[in-house]
């Protein structure tokens, strides 16, 4: 029964991770490819360490497993919005067909805060 389990956790982590590497592939802009490698990237690799722990079933190594999936749940979102926020302050175009821009003019004139908000020096 456990290896059943693992078997499937990994097609399902697998499935997550292929969809996030075509996203990254087929996606037109940087913010949307971000979005395919944080959000689906994230959950596949998750599922997997997961067939990881359930496969060994040891505590020692569930645990380390547990510590990874939180890891990768509060690393991701932190370093996909920071590498957004850069690519946007540095220009990168948005696809095309990009609805609308809620930053546009929302930032000081060197870019470091938005407005409303102060510096802390």
């Amino acid at each position: 029964m456990i290896e059943l389990i693992t078997g499937v956790l990994i097609l399902i982590g697998s499935f997550f991770s292929l969809v996030a590497g075509i996203g990254l592939f087929r996606l037109p802009d940087v913010y949307l490819r971000m979005h395919a490698a944080t959000k689906a990237g994230t959950l596949g690799s998750g599922l997997m360490l997961l067939a990881a722990g359930f496969h060994s079933q040891e505590l020692e190594t569930i645990a380390w497993v547990l510590m990874g999936i939180i890891f990768l749940t509060m690393t991701a979102p932190i370093g996909a919005h920071l590498l957004g926020r850069a690519g946007y302050l540095a220009g990168v175009p948005m696809w095309s067909r990009t609805k609308g821009d809620a930053l546009a003019g929302k930032y000081d004139s060197q870019g470091e805060f938005l407005d409303g908000y102060q510096s802390r020096k």
